[in-house]
């Protein structure tokens, strides 16, 4: 029997009241890994700043190599270890830099994480903030080229197998919604930006990357949230990246020249279900699977987006929490019609062919 195959999704920077914060949606991911073989997420459920959690059966996977497995362009090698290149923003202040060298020395010293070294890009990333018309967040990147140019430098030439970026996001920000984010009932500002920047190198160099933003310490709330309050203890969100990076499954290119099949390799043909907010229904990845395997969508996981699954077409089996879900995705590994554990049933209709 093969192994049992989800992906948990929650887009970024689109306000999900569940996975919008500082990893407020690994419980629910250490929870969906107990009743699967293999967890595929990405950063936005796994990177909670200074806090993380090693899921041994979770594929840590950026957002953009996510649609390409998903599409069947790309596939997933599973590692033991990757070696790490850490990537600077020219535009991080030298204490700030500083803090983030620490932290990834932290990370070797009680981890045991391979980082190999750090580069500095050679011009300031001047990355910007932005919100759409409907509320979700994404940014711009001034020096996409040096950003590019760094990240070379670290594959090409240290042999870096992931890539780590820390880029200096602007300090001032809309107040407004800041706070509201940081009282839990906003979006996140920079996940859109974040993405941009991971979804770059990965589209360039076919290596994992994820992105930690560079801030000045924000001043004490005595207000804050919880699910917000993981960006708040340290001066870095440095460790859950590395921590994810560490055993980021490879790439593996299809039809790519020296490209060779092995075992445990996971192709979008092997997924079995996958677990998505019920209004963000709209990605590339979704679109993609909706007519290989179950897709389960979860009603109380409001965004901002109102992409429910029926006006796109895709079928998909609502549940109204996570809670529920697990439920779900535990009858389907099981071979049991979920409709079989309710109350309600239909008879069989006759077809008259």
């Amino acid at each position: 029997m093969r192994p049992y195959t989800a992906i948990l999704i929650i887009p970024t920077g689109i306000g999900a009241s569940i996975g919008g914060y500082a990893g407020d949606a690994l419980p629910v991911a250490k929870t969906l890994a107990q009743v699967v073989d293999r967890l595929i997420t990405h950063p936005n459920v796994m990177n909670g700043a200074m806090l993380y959690w090693n899921i041994p059966n979770a594929l840590y996977v950026e957002g953009y190599g996510l649609d390409r497995f998903a599409a069947g362009d790309w596939g997933l090698r599973p590692v033991h270890n990757n070696k790490i290149g850490l990537l600077l923003d020219q535009g991080i202040e030298p204490d700030l830099r500083l803090r983030q060298l620490q932290a990834v020395d932290a990370a070797r010293a009680t981890l045991g994480i391979t980082v190999t070294d750090y580069v500095v890009t050679d011009a300031p990333l001047n990355v910007e903030l932005r919100t759409s018309e409907s509320g979700a967040s994404w940014g711009t990147i001034g020096n996409a080229d040096s950003l590019l140019r760094a990240a070379d430098t670290l594959i090409n030439k240290v042999g870096a197998d992931a890539v780590a970026v820390v880029a200096r996001f602007p300090d001032e920000v809309d107040s407004e919604a800041d706070k509201n984010y940081r009282l839990g009932k906003g979006v996140d500002l920079i996940a859109g930006a974040e993405a941009v920047i991971s979804h770059l190198i990965v589209r360039e160099f076919e290596v994992p990357c994820a992105h930690a933003p560079a801030f000045l310490p924000p001043p004490l709330d005595i207000n804050l949230s919880p699910r917000s309050a993981a960006e708040e203890i340290g001066y870095t969100f440095l460790p859950s990246v590395l921590v994810g990076l560490n055993k980021a499954p490879q790439f593996i290119v299809k039809d790519k020249h020296g490209y060779m099949s092995e075992p445990n390799d996971i192709w979008a043909s092997l997924i079995d279900a996958v677990i998505v907010p019920a209004t963000a229904c709209g990605s590339s990845a979704i679109l993609s699977l909706s007519q290989k395997c179950l897709i389960v969508t979860i009603e109380e996981n409001e965004t901002q987006l109102q992409v429910p699954p029926e006006p796109i077409g895709v079928k998909s089996i609502q549940v109204s929490s996570y809670l529920e879900a697990v439920g779900v995705i535990a009858a389907h590994r099981a071979g049991v019609n979920p409709e079989a554990l309710t109350s309600i049933t239909t008879s069989l209709r006759f077809l008259n062919i």
